[in-house]
């Protein structure tokens, strides 16, 4: 078994807070030392109460998704022999009611598009490789959310 930490941290800085007109900027502190600027969705609480610049939730959500999946198939494609030159994949969550009417991340669409250098993987073994890594990916088994890759060639 493995833990891994995060500190989120927020201060008031003089706002009334009562009002409901405080902002929701904050910090996450990881225990690798990296501090990233957090904030409330400028979709959910509007700006100036949300930092548009940081990263919100939600994103980061979808970027654990699309990171997670993108290790495993590092990792599967080069002990296949294929060597990656680059990896993109511009993902997207969608918020919408789900099956209770809450609002959740109800789908994630991962589009990676993958460029190698020498031998090429067949569509099949391609196909087959980011299916392995939906099926190991951390993250993706530990949600309810609907995640799907669509690789682009």
């Amino acid at each position: 078994m493995s833990e891994y930490t995060a500190t989120i941290y927020w201060q008031r800085l003089g706002a009334v807070f009562t009002d409901q007109k405080y902002s929701r900027a904050h910090e996450w502190r990881f225990d690798g030392g990296v501090t990233v600027p957090g904030s409330s969705s400028p979709h959910v609480v509007r700006v100036p109460l949300s930092d548009p610049s940081a990263v919100d939730p939600e994103e980061a959500f979808v970027a654990s998704l699309s990171s997670c999946h993108m290790l495993f198939f590092l990792s599967f494609a080069a002990a296949k022999g294929f060597v990656v030159d680059s990896y993109e994949d511009p993902a997207i969550g969608v918020m919408a009611k789900n099956e209770a009417g809450k609002m959740a991340m109800t789908v994630v669409t991962l589009r990676p598009k993958v460029v190698f250098a020498g031998k090429q993987p067949t569509a099949e073994q391609l196909n087959e490789l980011h299916h392995r890594s939906h099926d190991e990916c951390f993250i993706a088994s530990s949600v309810k959310t609907d995640v799907r890759c669509e690789p682009v060639a």
